[in-house]
């Protein structure tokens, strides 16, 4: 692309990020009401009550809600950054700000030669059809963390390690990150990371592993893939319940725990496709890092006991850096993480209330939502496999590129 088309791309980008972020923070801010529930509890109510817990230097691992790493103390304990405005606006403010590192990470990647801008429009346009959710959890925190270690993954595999490490105790899922990590200095540097910051704030803040058991004895989550069963279930008789535990609400009853069980077997199964690839890979080019992060985390969202909206804010991020590479073949999964962040905002909040009564509508969008997830799975994988497995069915590539990829 000539110099003025990608500086008309630029101002695209830009002009759109900034309408549909200001319209998201209008949003937030209750000066337009976003229909369904409304998405700003958790800041107002429930990180605002563990900030008062925090800033007495312990955390709340009396509470059933409080299930993170704890790295996630400095993200609720940020807003005393900005001791000038209300714990909700402020918390805004700083997700906007995170949201803005993101777009900025992914900018520089594709103004690299051979790095398109498509990874900055995917984050644009994918984040804000998530709609408020976007700036009510940390998630867009975390994953400001996410996307920096990733480009740095290729030039600094320790920085990438050190971030990823700092990443996996504020959300444990950036540890996925790694996945496809040719280097040992960046499973090193994570290690020593989380070592060193996680004995820091054992030593300094009482209840810091209390998240290691946290999360035990949850059940399905009414957004999950496992869900489904007993969405359809409900009509035929099945007599369990809908009930707010653990902070989320969930499926209570009769065979749920074996649906859970379920799940987290789909879950090692996805664990043990990801070592079978790391082994039988062997052309890790410049794209594979991405690609392959991408792959475990979707791996691991769609097969989780939960699925809650923010988690599909992390798909769209390491999709956005998946395409900033010219060689990714993440074009199609990453489309239909898009899809899904469009269903996403329909399911929750706008007809949530559907979602959990099991009315056909609330049925029919969790249905396409985890279906796009799915088939986002199995075309990623099949995706990663032909690009870096040797054979039949993986790319062809000369000596001299097998020799400097390795």
């Amino acid at each position: 692309m000539d110099k003025t088309g990608t500086w008309r791309s630029l101002a695209g980008v830009l002009t759109v990020w900034a309408a549909g972020r200001t319209l998201l923070l209008l949003f937030v801010l209750k000066v337009f009401v976003f229909p369904g529930p409304d998405v700003t509890t958790d800041v107002s109510v429930i990180y605002r009550g563990w900030y008062g817990v925090l800033r007495d230097g312990a955390f709340p691992s009396n509470d059933v809600t409080w299930q993170y790493p704890p790295a996630a103390a400095l993200a609720v304990l940020s807003p005393a950054l900005l001791p000038f405005l209300e714990y909700t606006v402020a918390f805004g403010v700083l997700a906007l700000l995170a949201d803005l590192t993101v777009l900025c990470l992914l900018l520089y990647g594709g103004r690299r030669p051979g790095r398109p801008l498509r990874g900055a429009w995917v984050w644009t346009v994918g984040a804000a059809l998530l709609g408020p959710t976007l700036y009510t959890r940390y998630d867009v925190m975390v994953t400001a963390v996410a996307v920096a270690a990733l480009l740095a993954g290729t030039r600094h595999p320790r920085t990438m390690g050190v971030l990823a490490g700092f990443g996996a105790l504020l959300k444990v899922w950036p540890v996925l990150l790694l996945t496809g990590a040719a280097r040992r200095r960046s499973w090193v540097a994570a290690a020593v990371t989380v070592t060193a910051l996680g004995a820091l704030f054992l030593l300094t803040m009482p209840g810091a592993l209390s998240f290691l058991t946290a999360q035990r004895d949850r059940g399905t989550e009414v957004e999950s893939l496992g869900a489904l069963v007993f969405h359809v279930a409900r009509h035929f008789g099945w007599n369990g319940r809908v009930l707010l535990n653990y902070g989320s609400v969930e499926f209570v009853g009769p065979y749920v725990d074996v649906v859970s069980a379920a799940s987290l077997a789909l879950t090692g199964a996805a664990f043990g496709w990801l070592l079978l690839w790391r082994l039988c890979a062997h052309r890790l080019g410049p794209a594979a890092l991405a690609d392959a992060a991408f792959v475990a985390v979707l791996l691991f969202t769609t097969t989780s006991r939960v699925i809650s909206p923010q988690y599909v804010v992390w798909l769209v991020a390491l999709a956005a850096v998946c395409l900033c590479f010219q060689g990714s073949g993440m074009v199609v999964p990453a489309g239909l993480v898009l899809a899904a962040a469009l269903v996403t905002v329909l399911e929750f909040p706008l007809f949530f209330g559907k979602v959990v009564a099991g009315d056909p509508l609330g049925i029919g969008l969790l249905f396409l939502r985890n279906g796009l997830l799915v088939a986002a799975c199995a075309t990623a994988c099949r995706t990663l496999w032909r690009s870096t497995v040797p054979g039949p069915a993986g790319p062809v590539g000369s000596p001299k590129t097998r020799a400097t990829v390795r």
